[in-house]
């Protein structure tokens, strides 16, 4: 099973390897309705073409164009066009519109059609791939566009019915429906810090970027990847939630080049059946704190190693991805509720996220000169270089970055570009200075792929 993202490649070319407040849906035409299993023929032949009337108009079609440079080793340096055709929603009448990152990443000509056959050029104003949402500007627009309003409001229930509108294969504008087969789904291999609304819904290549609406015509969700083993629909597709796609557009309405997640600063393991024993536990349910950052906010709201993490903002978390996504909506300085287990006890506290301490700067990266790991490039991890490479924040250690092919500590060490080392002689490591000149002999304890080794330089 391989989950494939939704973008699809456009014909002859290369495959591409306001404020919510502002949004207003059209008034009166829906109202908020009491869930009910329909209960004769007539109910479930009931139409969706008013939720269609009012969400349609608002979800675009994307293609986008671009150069993408090779170096061959016989040939040289050449370049070639490529271009991708994915969706996106309107959700501001000026034109901002958003579609997923991997539409548009890489492309220097996006164009927008609306469904009447209007087009626009459009800028990026944002592009966050963690959570795979861009936002773009629409040029020269002097009319008000249709909208989608982005409804943040979360309470959608699994089974609940919703439509899937997008430019599946670059036909036009195509309309699916189904139901929410799954929420806070963070298991999916997408984005480390993904919690993803799962659907039913046919959803297919060059959806990506189109709208999950519910029956109230509002905007859930942008629908971004599916499970898939050819490549087109088998029932398995997920969606970006609406409370991710207003913290995108918010950041980048207003003037960010990139959303700044904050965090809480603990990291923690999902409690297992065994482990919900040892805890007293009546089920398996939320993850336990394994290590707390010092001075961080879980420290300054007295989060300890050991204590269960249950619920953020009243949502259950059962891992760390859904810890990191339920987080990462908020704007740092937001104060959070912290639902956990104590001593057997349920409570709350209450914490005030931030911004990932230390200096993000990759640049800062050294090469060690001598000793058993000459020539490998290294940097000394903070809790800001590690979010930024996609390593858990709480990690402390010197990660590896570029390995000459012929240096010591890729040939002699075995050492890998992405290894972090965290501890030399059994000392931990959190200077890069603590690598110079190691010798043979010397005990080295990496993480890889988040597995534990250690051994010995000879």
């Amino acid at each position: 099973m391989r989950i494939r993202y939704l973008a699809l490649a456009a014909a002859l070319l290369l495959p591409a390897c306001g404020s919510p407040q502002d949004s207003q849906a059209q008034d009166g035409v829906f109202e908020t309705q009491v869930r009910a299993v329909p209960r004769d023929a007539a109910a479930v032949k009931s139409s969706f073409a008013p939720v269609v009337q009012i969400a349609a108009p608002a979800v675009v079609n994307i293609a986008a164009q671009g150069v993408q440079t090779y170096r061959d080793p016989f040939w040289g340096q050449f370049s070639q066009p490529t271009g991708s055709v994915g969706s996106g929603v309107i959700v501001r009448a000026d034109g901002v519109v958003v579609t997923n990152t991997h539409v548009i990443k890489g492309m220097s000509d996006i164009r927008v059609s609306l469904s009447d056959r209007r087009e626009y050029r459009a800028r990026v104003l944002l592009a966050d791939e963690r959570s795979d949402i861009a936002v773009l500007q629409l040029e020269g627009v002097e009319d008000q566009l249709p909208v989608l309003r982005i409804d943040t409001g979360e309470d959608q229930l699994i089974g609940d019915l919703v439509l899937a509108i997008g430019n599946p294969f670059g036909v036009g504008q195509t309309v699916t429906n189904g139901i929410i087969s799954a929420l806070n789904r963070t298991e999916t291999g997408i984005s480390d810090s993904g919690s993803f609304i799962q659907t039913d819904a046919a959803i297919n290549p060059g959806n990506s970027g189109g709208a999950l609406v519910d029956m109230d015509g509002d905007l859930i969700g942008i629908n971004t990847a599916i499970f898939s083993r050819t490549g087109s629909s088998s029932g398995v597709g997920f969606a970006v939630p609406a409370t991710m796609v207003q913290r995108v557009v918010s950041s980048a309405l207003g003037g960010e080049t990139m959303v700044v997640r904050p965090w809480l600063g603990l990291t923690g393991e999902t409690v297992s059946s065994e482990r919900a024993r040892e805890l007293g536990l009546d089920r398996p349910r939320g993850l336990v704190i394994t290590d707390v950052w010092d001075g961080g906010p879980a420290a300054q709201a007295n989060l300890r190693a050991g204590d269960v993490v249950v619920s953020i903002d009243g949502t259950a978390v059962d891992d760390l991805g859904g810890l990191n996504f339920r987080v990462g909506t908020r704007a740092p300085g937001d104060s959070v509720q912290v639902g956990l287990i104590r001593d057997g006890r349920e409570r709350t506290v209450t914490a005030r996220v931030e911004r990932l301490p230390g200096n993000p700067d990759l640049e800062a990266a050294t090469v060690i000169a001598a000793g058993a790991l000459a020539g490998a490039q290294v940097l000394a991890l903070n809790p800001a270089v590690a979010d930024r490479l996609g390593i858990d924040p709480v990690t402390r250690g010197v990660i590896v970055g570029a390995l000459g092919r012929a240096s010591v500590a890729r040939q002699r060490v075995g050492l890998q570009t992405g290894d972090v080392v965290i501890a030399v002689d059994g000392r931990d490591v959190s200077e890069v200075n603590q690598l110079a000149r190691i010798g043979s002999g010397t005990e080295l304890t990496i993480l890889r792929g988040g597995e534990r080794l250690t051994g010995t330089i000879r």
